[in-house]
């Protein structure tokens, strides 16, 4: 499959050799900047609290995703977006960990007795954070000097995470919203589904 749409793929993987890592980072953070000037705007409706803390978590999905499927696209589609595979795992966690932040400082308002009842009751919020304790060490060793403090077999698999820390983020996503809806059942089987064609091919 990949000699299929390799042909179709290589004036862009041309392109991505020539755009800098950071570039990624800039223009990720913009969804970020968005959220902020619309804040500011009062763009966000009567709790924007709230919709600030649900946009932070759907970004951080989006970026998961992303980064889920980089192996898969260049396995089955000779797209090559590797290089930028940090970088986008690291604005998933800085999308998620602003997210978390908005809901312990902005909607508990650190009220502690609240956050571990509510932590430790509500299977959406304890679903949620083991997702984010899932990518706290990935976040973490996502650096030069960790690949070779761990070795790179050692990192590899500890970067397996990934594989439990994303599908329960979808899971978290499912089970906040109101009934059954698509868009979150729509992410979730995206997710598994690019989990199966990692493992296979």
């Amino acid at each position: 499959m990949q000699q299929v749409f390799a042909p179709v793929f290589m004036p862009l993987n041309s392109a991505t050799r020539r755009l800098p890592v950071w570039a990624v980072y800039l223009l990720g953070v913009l969804p970020f900047v968005w959220l902020v000037v619309q804040l500011f705007s009062g763009q966000l409706g009567v709790d924007p609290v709230k919709a600030i803390e649900h946009a932070l978590g759907l970004y951080g999905l989006y970026f998961l995703v992303g980064g889920l499927a980089i192996t898969p696209a260049r396995k089955f589609l000779g797209l090559n977006l590797i290089k930028y595979r940090r970088a986008i795992g690291v604005l998933s966690f800085f999308y998620v960990a602003t997210h978390l932040a908005v809901w312990l400082v902005l909607d508990i308002q650190l009220r502690w007795g609240e956050i571990w009842d509510d932590i430790i009751k509500r299977p959406y919020i304890t679903i949620g954070m083991l997702s984010f304790l899932a990518l706290l060490p990935l976040a973490l060793s996502s650096n030069n000097m960790s690949v070779r403090k761990l070795g790179p077999l050692a990192w590899r698999n500890l970067h397996k995470l990934t594989y439990v820390a994303v599908p329960l983020g979808a899971i978290h996503y499912v089970m906040i919203v109101k009934g059954w809806q698509p868009e979150p059942l729509f992410w979730l089987f995206a997710i598994l589904a690019l989990l199966f064609l990692r493992r296979v091919g």
